[in-house]
């Protein structure tokens, strides 16, 4: 595949728009005949868009309890029961997204019983697949931190959020 997948620019950060200036620049000298429909032009990957795909393929996993660090839990249960508050999908989730490539970085909280080693396995195999076959990006690499263990006597404080009236 030779479509060119880049970041995001970040407009927050001077100086940081794209390099390319539209696309009258691209049409000069340029009939695009003979070449695949697919090629003819620039793909851009977003970070929040890699970071939802990774929160939606990890909470898949069977023992996954929930994602983020405790801080990060709390902050985001406080802000789920906000009236206009939804749930982020890309808690715990970091990325860093280049133009072929991105790497994971995942803060989990996992099932009491369940082996860190085969969940930490099956959570890269699907996050990896998940990102691969999505937005075509190699994913070099999927770090897991495993920041607690839910005990089942343990009260839920983020699935309360969950009970609210729609």
């Amino acid at each position: 595949m030779s479509d060119s997948i880049s970041p995001a620019p970040d407009q927050s950060r001077p100086g940081s728009a794209s390099s390319e200036s539209g696309p009258s620049s691209s049409l000069q000298g340029h009939s695009g005949a003979g070449t695949a429909p697919e090629t003819r032009g620039r793909t851009v990957i977003a970070d929040s868009v890699v970071e939802k795909i990774v929160g939606m393929a990890t909470r898949e996993v069977p023992g996954i309890h929930s994602l983020g660090t405790g801080m990060t839990r709390t902050l985001g249960a406080v802000r789920d029961k906000v009236p206009a508050g939804r749930p982020s999908v890309s808690r715990g989730v970091k990325v860093e997204v280049g133009e072929r490539q991105t790497a994971v970085d995942l803060d989990v909280v996992v099932e009491y019983g369940i082996s860190i080693v085969d969940i930490a396995g099956d959570v890269r195999t699907n996050v990896i697949s998940a990102v691969e076959r999505m937005t075509g990006l190699e994913v070099v690499e999927v770090n897991i931190a495993v920041d607690d263990v839910h005990l089942p006597d343990e009260e839920e404080e983020v699935e309360e959020g969950d009970s609210r009236v729609q």
